[in-house]
């Protein structure tokens, strides 16, 4: 019998010496990045389980809180991305109010057209119009630079973000391998715990989850679906960025139209998938990389470029409005088209037989072929775009018209009204589309000589490049209004020539304020639709407002966008320490914790020792008998 107890005694104290040894391991790694709690479980063995044995060296892990810790680790660096980001795009419009912000200097160039009509006579008003608006169209072009940075920053920063991402993928592989090639409880513990720390670390740039395979491996999916890591086989992601990025650069997943970088996955098996088009990311930097890239950043753009579009044809353009007309049974509209530009949409508005109402604009070009021209580069993203071919003649607008808008139409000229003057009529008694109105935007020519044929209309802006090009929207070589707001500048013709901001005619008189007042209007109080594509207002809706209005409402517009962006990371940030709290709590070293096993397990070693101590004064005695 004391046989048995000595060696009940002897398997206590090296279960006992293991534990101590996990205890003193755990104690020594208190505060060790991606270190987890080791246990260890003793196994009863003998004759009615009289004795134990070491058992095994685990890891004291909660799967549940280590997926919620991977999912809010991808959000974090999603808004935390995404935050510091919107937070750089509303710094460069200024501080609100004051007189380098945007607003500041729209409403310092609204004042100077302010007083112009208030004394047109005076020189030194006119120079200082000519002043701010350079400086108005300056900001709006520094703003524009900026935002192209920050496109340019995250492109960058996709293709040092995939080459971490894929050095993580690797490094998974590598280790699932090696544990599946050690037999040593302490040595595989060691490296489940780089694993976990490897995929958590991955976790930060996309959104990914395990599974747990039978030989100790995992493999690592995207939420998406899509596996980049089995065993030990690891997808290579590889992004083909394209250094500085222009205006036009967008995503496209036709590689020869793609202006911009994507991130591909290689998998083992030879194929590449385009992780962009695949909609594979949805979370991590990763993922607000591209949002940051294609969606956000790219609108900003936008709304610069539909500001500076606006600002320069609220000045330049001719309303041209359709006049109500009938002709027995036929309904329609008498329209001065005269000085038709290329991109000078004409909108007509039409009812069908079945109360539909829709709207057609016919897009006007000057090149060998027709361009292609999207909805969401129009003011109505719901209308059907008809490209005209314009030939400068009144004859040739008015067939070009008749054949866009068909045999349901009748397009006449109107003798008199001059080289746009069109009668648009149809009969809605033999089931053509009922008109609702026609209206244009005609943009008017710049030359010194057109300044003084007593319009009020004035080409103050132009676009910068091409010696000052007449700026009408056109699309003949691609979207003018694409990265207008880095070229917009004054036109240079007003410079030596001040007082063509008063005359409209060589009769005017000096005192005559209607074109100043024009162009005070044109700024601050007439109407203009902007795109749906900018924002304002709706991500699917045309926004209304003066040019000076809309400018406030890009403002605004990027200030509660940094704003929500700094409280969804804020938010998220609440959830990854409540997140990371919830997996210390199991898997983090409590050195309270560790030190009251510690003197459990000392107390129980010396309880063996006593054990084998009497055992072994009971055989002294014995062999002295």
């Amino acid at each position: 019998m004391s046989f048995n107890a000595i060696n009940t005694a002897t398997a206590g104290l090296k279960v006992t010496q293991a534990a101590i040894g996990v205890v003193s391991q755990n104690i020594a790694n208190v505060g060790t990045a991606g270190y987890t709690k080791r246990t260890l479980t003793p196994v009863a063995q003998g004759v009615g389980n009289s004795s134990v044995s070491t058992g095994t060296i685990g890891r004291a892990l909660d799967a549940a809180s280590q997926k919620q810790l991977r999912m809010e680790t991808s959000g974090a660096a999603y808004t935390g991305s995404l935050s510091a980001v919107r937070t750089q795009l509303d710094q460069l419009y200024g501080t609100p109010g004051t007189s380098t912000a945007l607003d500041g200097v729209v409403n310092d160039f609204a004042l100077s057209l302010q007083s112009l009509a208030s004394d047109p006579t005076s020189a030194p008003a006119r120079a200082t119009v000519l002043t701010k608006a350079a400086n108005l169209a300056s900001s709006i072009g520094t703003i524009a630079g900026g935002v192209q940075d920050l496109r340019t920053a995250t492109e960058s920063r996709l293709g040092s973000d995939t080459a971490k991402a894929s050095e993580y993928l690797k490094s998974i592989a590598t280790l699932n391998t090696q544990i599946t090639g050690t037999t040593d409880d302490g040595a595989r513990a060691d490296l489940q715990d780089q694993r976990d720390q490897a995929i958590t670390g991955l976790s930060a740039y996309l959104d990914v989850q395990t599974v747990d395979q039978r030989d100790g491996t995992v493999s690592v999916i995207t939420t998406s679906g899509m596996t980049l890591v089995d065993r030990g086989a690891a997808a290579t992601l590889t992004f083909d960025g394209r250094g500085t990025l222009s205006p036009d650069a967008a995503y496209s997943q036709d590689p020869t139209q793609r202006g911009v970088g994507t991130i591909t996955a290689n998998t083992p098996g030879g194929a590449h998938i385009d992780l962009i088009a695949a909609k594979a990311i949805r979370s991590g930097s990763l993922a607000a990389g591209v949002e940051l890239r294609d969606t956000i950043l790219p609108q900003a753009q936008r709304q610069l470029d539909e500001l500076a579009a606006g600002l320069s044809r609220s000045m330049s353009d001719r309303n041209a409005t359709g006049t109500p007309v009938t002709a027995g049974t036929s309904t329609g509209f008498d329209i001065d088209l005269d000085g038709l530009q290329a991109g000078n949409a004409v909108t007509v508005s039409l009812r069908d037989a079945a109360g539909v109402q829709r709207n057609l604009v016919l897009m006007p070009y000057t090149s060998a072929t027709a361009p292609t021209v999207k909805p969401t580069d129009t003011n109505d993203p719901t209308a059907t775009i008809v490209p005209i071919k314009l030939t400068g003649t009144n004859a040739g607008l008015r067939d070009a018209i008749q054949t866009a808008l068909g045999a349901s139409f009748s397009v006449t000229s109107q003798p008199g009204a001059g080289t746009g003057g069109l009668r648009i009529t149809t009969d809605p008694a033999t089931g053509a589309p009922t008109l609702l109105g026609v209206g244009a935007s005609v943009t008017q020519p710049q030359s010194p000589a057109d300044f003084q044929k007593g319009q009020p209309q004035l080409a103050l802006f132009v676009d910068s490049t091409a010696k000052g090009t007449l700026y009408t929207g056109s699309f003949d070589k691609g979207s003018q209004l694409t990265g207008f707001a880095q070229r917009i500048g004054v036109n240079q013709a007003l410079v030596g020539n001040t007082a063509s901001l008063v005359n409209t005619s060589s009769n005017t008189l000096a005192s005559d304020t209607t074109r100043p007042q024009f162009l005070y209007t044109a700024l601050t109080g007439s109407s203009r639709t902007f795109a749906a594509a900018s924002g304002i207002g709706g991500i699917s809706a045309p926004y209304t407002a003066s040019v000076q209005d809309f400018a406030q409402r890009i403002i605004d517009a990027q200030g509660a966008g940094a704003s929500t962006a700094q409280s969804l990371d804020e938010g998220q940030g609440i959830a990854l320490a409540t997140a990371q709290s919830r997996v210390a709590s199991t898997s983090g070293v409590s050195i309270d914790e560790e030190m009251s096993k510690l003197v459990q397990l000392q107390t129980a070693y010396s309880a063996n020792a006593r054990v084998l101590t009497a055992a072994r004064d009971l055989l002294d005695t014995l062999l002295r008998i």
